[in-house]
């Protein structure tokens, strides 16, 4: 129970710093976490919580299908928890997911396709696998939804693009994820600087 609270508090405090960087106006944006000896349970952030203010006790335990359990039947997780679920489910080793909504993902998100291409940045080193700037990086852009079951089967589908523990929805914003807290920040904040260089990088092209 100490590390659980821990966690709680631990990732909460990230969502209030991320909420400080913009990431997540107007209560948007959803967090989660589990703890490997209770991997059947997820713990996701409350619906409707403004971000400034999240507290340890704005998380709700689900189960892999995303329903609420007994610990609080009536509570209401967010509405994109069929995304998280679908990430553990795809990728095992991962325990933190982070997400954000930010204006360069957001905007950069319009002016691609089905993914984005970085290249030359120092940085895209922060994605683990990555060893050498010297490279290109590919992130995944999947098209915006309200059915979350489109993105389970499309996340399934381009698995093999996601080796980059991110992806982008289009004119919503990013997801990453990690096997614990400081990898999942390091992913999300390595994608977020990125599409900000990107969409600087065009606009003044």
């Amino acid at each position: 129970m100490k590390h659980l609270l821990e966690m709680k508090e631990t990732v909460a405090s990230t969502i209030r710093n991320y909420n400080a960087k913009g990431f997540s106006p107007a209560t948007s944006t959803n967090y989660s976490f589990r703890i490997e000896k209770e991997a059947n349970f997820i713990y996701v952030s409350r619906s409707g919580v403004d971000k400034s203010e999240f507290q340890a006790d704005d998380f709700i335990q689900v189960d892999r299908k995303g329903n609420p359990t007994a610990l609080n039947p009536t509570a209401i997780p967010s509405a994109e928890t069929m995304i998280h679920c679908a990430i553990y489910d795809l990728f095992p080793e991962t325990n933190v997911i982070l997400h954000s909504h930010s204006v360069f993902s957001v905007m950069l998100s319009k002016k691609a396709g089905e993914r984005v291409i970085f290249e030359g940045y120092e940085i895209q080193k922060g994605f683990a696998g990555q060893t050498t700037h010297e490279s290109h990086v590919a992130v995944p852009i999947f098209e915006n939804s309200q059915e979350m079951s489109f993105f389970e089967s499309e996340l399934a589908i381009r698995k093999d693009e996601l080796f980059n523990h991110s992806f982008i929805i289009k004119q919503h914003g990013t997801y990453a994820w990690g096997k614990n807290l400081f990898e999942a920040k390091r992913h999300l904040e390595t994608l977020e600087y990125l599409c900000q260089c990107k969409w600087m990088e065009i606009c003044a092209s």
